[in-house]
């Protein structure tokens, strides 16, 4: 009964680590990506004036965005606050899709649907950090 139990547990833990590896990968690669975006909206740095700017709206929205992004990025890698982890997901999910349909929606696809592609990526990281989070980080 003892190895039966110890092969379960050795189980539960390999899968709980594995999970846990995919988990912070994930959170980490989504972390940089909106840090990234974040300050290069708030820097207005490279594209970012002309990419608001083409789809109608006003460049101050680069600020608001940059710090939005940046104190969810925050509110995701901080320890605790379960509930503030939920609004910053539900926040960057938003934020994600809110650009890509609104470059679908001014038909600003860019090269290759870059514009669409990329926040959708954003997206899809966030959602499987949120499903891969421990419980701890859980409501």
């Amino acid at each position: 009964m003892n190895t039966i139990s110890t092969v379960t547990t050795a189980k539960f833990i390999t899968q709980s680590r594995g999970r846990m590896i995919a988990y912070w990968t994930i959170t980490v690669l989504l972390a940089i990506s909106i840090t990234l975006s974040g300050i290069g909206q708030l820097m207005r740095y490279g594209g970012n004036v002309e990419l608001v700017t083409h789809i109608g709206f006003p460049l101050y929205i680069t600020k608001i965005l940059g710090t939005w992004k940046l104190l969810g990025v925050l509110a995701i890698l901080a320890p605790g606050l379960p509930r503030l982890k939920e609004w910053a997901h539900a926040g960057i999910f938003f934020l994600m899709t809110g650009a890509a349909l609104s470059h679908v929606f001014a038909n600003d696809y860019g090269d290759s649907g870059f514009h669409v592609i990329l926040p959708l990526t954003y997206a899809a990281l966030n959602i499987a950090s949120w499903a891969l989070r421990p419980k701890s980080r859980r409501l």
